[in-house]
C-alpha cells in the first residue's frame, strides 16, 4: 500500500511538475527568438541606412570589408544586392564570380519594400537559419537589399541549457515529493499495517491483541477504535464460551463418577439377566467421562495463546511414546516402531506426547492383529520453506477422502462404533487445536499400506 501512495504522490506530482515547465520551456525558446530576430532585424536597419548613401551615389563605401566585419563581431551573415538581385558584398561567400539573389523569396519582398523574416534549413551548413531581409532605400527609390542572417545553434544550445535547469529542477522536485510522500505514506499505512497485524494475532487465537489508536489520520483512528471495540466483544464472548464449556465439563465429571461407583456397586448384587444392562450402562458411563476429558481438554487447547516454542529433538520423543503403549499394543498383537531420526521440531514435549497418544490410541482402535504402528519424521517442502513431518502410520482400513476431511470436525465419527481407547469424535479436534496452537497443522492422508497416515506438520 505504501508503495501506491508513492506512487500517485509521485505520478500527480509529475503531471503537474510537466504542466508548469512545459509552457515555460516552449515559452523560453521563442521568448530567444523573438529576441534573436528583434535585433537581426535592428542591425539590418542599421546597416542599410549606412551603407544606403554609398549605393545611392554618395561617399564610396567597401561593401565587401562592412560584411566581413559584421560577421567577425557578431557571427551572422550579410548579403548585399543592388535593385536587380545581383550579389554586391556577401561575407560568406560561397562560390566565386557575380550571383543573382532575385530568386530569394526574402530578397523579392525586401525589393519590393517589404520587411522579410523567417527561419529554415541549410542543408549546405546543416543547421537552422534565421534571416531577416529590409530594402535599402532613398525616398521612394529601392537601391537593394539587405539580408542577415544568423545560425540558430547558439539559440538551441541555450534553450537546451535552459531546459536541462528545468529538467533538473524537476528532479529534485521529485526527489522531494518522494521524500515527503514516504513520510505522509507511512503515517497512512502503518497504523493500517498494525491494524492488520491485530487482525492476524486475533485469528491466529491470541484475542488479547488490539490496534493502535493513537496514531495516523483521524479515519484511521477511528476505525482502530471500532476494531478494538469489537475485538473486546469478540474476547468477551470466545472466553465465556470457553469457560461455560470447562466448567461444564469440570462440573459433570463429580457425578459421573459418583453414577459410575453406583452401577459397580449394583453389579455386585445383580441377577445375571440385569448385569448386562448394568454393564452396558457402566460402558455409556465411560464414555460419557471420556467425552467430558475431551470437552475438558479441548477448551484448555482453545486457551492456548499461538506461541513460538523451542526446538525439539523428536527421536527421544517417539521412543518414549512408541514404548509407553507398547504393553496395550502386545496385547492386541500390534507391534509399535518407532524409526530413529536426528531432526528438531518447534513443538513442546508436553504438546507432541500428549498429540501422539491420541493419535496411538485411534491408530490402535484400527489396527487389525499383527499390523505394525509406524511412527517417522521427516522433512517436506512448504510454501514458507521447509518444514517437520512427523507420521503415526497403521495399517487399519483406512478412510476416504471425504471422511479424512471430516475427521477433524467436532464429535465426528468415521463408524458408530465405540471401542475402548475413543469413540467421542473429540480427540482429532483436540489434536488440531493443540498442534495450531504452537503454529503446526494436522492433517490425515492415506498411507501406501492402505492405512491411514496422521501427519504433525511443525516448523523446523
Amino acid at each position: 500500500m505504501t508503495r501506491r501512495l508513492l506512487a500517485t504522490y509521485l505520478l500527480l506530482t509529475l503531471v503537474v511538475l510537466i504542466a508548469l515547465e512545459l509552457p515555460l520551456a516552449l515559452g523560453y525558446r521563442d521568448h530567444q527568438m523573438d529576441q534573436l530576430k528583434s535585433g537581426i532585424e535592428r542591425d539590418a536597419f542599421v546597416l542599410s541606412s549606412y551603407v544606403s548613401d554609398s549605393l545611392s551615389g554618395g561617399t564610396p563605401i567597401d561593401l565587401a570589408t562592412v560584411a566581413t566585419n559584421y560577421t567577425a563581431a557578431t557571427d551572422g551573415r550579410v548579403v548585399i544586392v543592388a535593385a536587380n538581385g545581383d550579389v554586391l558584398a556577401d561575407s560568406e561567400p560561397a562560390i566565386a564570380g557575380q550571383r543573382n539573389f532575385l530568386s530569394r523569396p526574402e530578397i523579392a519582398d525586401a525589393l519590393n519594400r517589404q520587411i522579410a523574416t523567417g527561419t529554415r534549413y541549410s542543408t549546405t551548413l546543416g543547421t537552422g537559419l534565421l534571416y531577416v531581409a529590409v530594402p535599402i532605400s532613398v525616398g521612394d527609390k529601392v537601391l537593394g537589399a539587405i539580408r542577415v542572417s544568423y545560425s540558430t545553434d547558439q539559440v538551441d544550445a541555450k534553450v537546451r541549457r535552459y531546459w536541462l535547469l528545468l529538467l533538473g529542477a524537476g528532479l529534485i522536485t521529485l526527489v522531494l515529493a518522494a521524500a515527503l510522500g514516504i513520510l505522509l505514506a507511512r503515517w497512512v499505512t502503518r497504523p493500517i499495517a498494525d491494524l492488520r497485524d491485530a487482525a492476524t494475532r486475533i485469528g491466529d487465537g491470541e484475542l488479547s491483541a488490539r490496534a493502535d489508536i493513537d496514531r495516523g489520520p483521524p479515519e484511521i483512528k477511528d476505525l482502530a477504535a471500532a476494531f478494538n471495540s469489537t475485538a473486546v466483544r469478540l474476547e468477551e464472548l470466545v472466553t465465556a464460551q470457553e469457560q461455560f464449556v470447562a466448567d461444564a465439563s469440570h462440573q459433570l465429571r463429580t457425578p459421573l463418577t459418583a453414577l459410575r461407583l453406583r452401577l459397580e456397586m449394583l453389579e455386585l448384587d445383580a441377577d445375571d439377566a440385569a448385569r448386562d444392562d448394568i454393564e452396558g450402562a457402566r460402558n455409556e458411563v465411560q464414555r460419557m467421562s471420556r467425552m467430558v476429558d475431551g470437552l475438558l481438554a479441548l477448551a484448555r487447547a482453545e486457551r492456548t495463546q499461538g506461541t513460538r516454542p523451542g526446538r525439539l529433538e523428536l527421536n527421544g520423543a517417539l521412543v518414549e511414546r512408541a514404548a509407553a503403549w507398547q504393553p496395550l499394543a502386545t496385547e492386541r498383537n500390534v507391534r509399535i516402531v518407532a524409526e530413529d531420526t536426528d531432526l528438531k521440531a518447534r513443538c513442546t514435549a508436553d504438546m507432541l506426547s500428549q498429540v501422539l497418544d491420541n493419535l496411538i490410541a485411534n491408530a490402535l482402535e484400527v489396527s487389525p492383529e499383527g499390523a505394525t504402528l509406524t511412527l517417522r519424521a521427516a522433512t517436506e517442502d512448504s510454501r514458507s520453506g521447509s518444514i517437520v513431518a512427523v507420521h503415526v502410520i497403521d495399517e487399519g482400513p483406512g478412510m476416504s477422502d471425504e471422511q479424512r476431511e471430516r475427521a477433524f470436525d467436532r464429535f465426528w465419527r468415521a463408524t458408530n462404533e465405540r471401542g475402548e481407547l475413543g469413540g467421542t469424535g473429540l480427540g482429532l479436534a483436540i489434536v488440531q487445536k493443540l498442534v495450531e496452537s504452537e503454529g503446526g497443522r494436522a492433517e490425515l492422508r492415506a498411507a501406501p499400506s492402505g492405512g491411514l497416515d496422521a501427519v504433525l506438520l511443525l516448523g523446523n
